[in-house]
């Protein structure tokens, strides 16, 4: 029953040997060692469960091994022998760094497309800049797309005024939606509450000066 046993692989799995570039050889091998109930290089059983030939694995298994895929470490059995055990943890965080970056990219074209929707035009090369800025500082996307319907709420299509939005709720550690929307909410429910909305305030002269 053993030797009729089915890999499975998912679709992750295919598009990162893809993009690895890996042959068909080290892609069996790979798969080979993701199915094993104990991954171990042996090389007269692994020749025989794929039928490839013990020259081809061994170039394969080095080739998988330069490319930091899998790394290999001698551990001991219960007896005290000492075999080969095979990590698949390089492979594990290229998978994890790939949907990593898919997801960033996504996030980006996503925000980039609402301010499109908003500003009712194309960005310019400095608005994409900017945008693209404020990501890598790591404003949480909630917060920036508040910021953005704050800024078309009282009519300003202007990236320089949400910019000042950004940097104020910043400075109120604001970090997110909820926080945002829970600061106004506070201060509204205060009775000492200052009816002149901070967003009245022209920052866009303020940040010229």
């Amino acid at each position: 029953m053993g030797n009729n046993k089915k890999y499975v692989v998912e679709a992750n799995f295919i598009k990162e040997a893809y993009k690895l570039k890996l042959s068909l050889a080290e892609f069996l091998l790979l798969l080979y060692f993701e199915n094993a109930d104990e991954a171990k290089f042996d090389l007269d059983l692994i020749s025989q469960k794929l039928k490839i030939e013990k020259n081809d694995i061994f170039e394969a298994f080095n080739g998988l091994i330069t490319k930091g895929i899998i790394t290999m470490t001698s551990e001991k059995n219960e007896a005290g022998k000492r075999y080969d055990k095979i990590s698949l943890e390089g492979f594990y965080d290229k998978l994890k760094a790939s949907a990593k970056k898919e997801s960033e990219s996504k996030l980006k074209d996503d925000i980039f497309t609402k301010f499109e929707s908003e500003f009712r035009r194309p960005l310019t090369g400095t608005e994409f800049e900017v945008i693209k800025a404020w990501i890598e500082k790591m404003y949480n996307e909630d917060l920036i797309l508040r910021a953005l319907e704050e800024a078309s709420y009282n009519g300003v299509t202007n990236i320089r005024y949400i910019d000042n939005i950004l940097y104020d709720w910043t400075k109120k550690n604001l970090k997110t939606r909820e926080d945002v929307d829970n600061y106004f909410k506070n201060k509204k429910d205060n009775k000492n509450f200052d009816e002149t909305n901070v967003f009245d305030y022209n920052w866009l002269d303020d940040y010229d000066k």
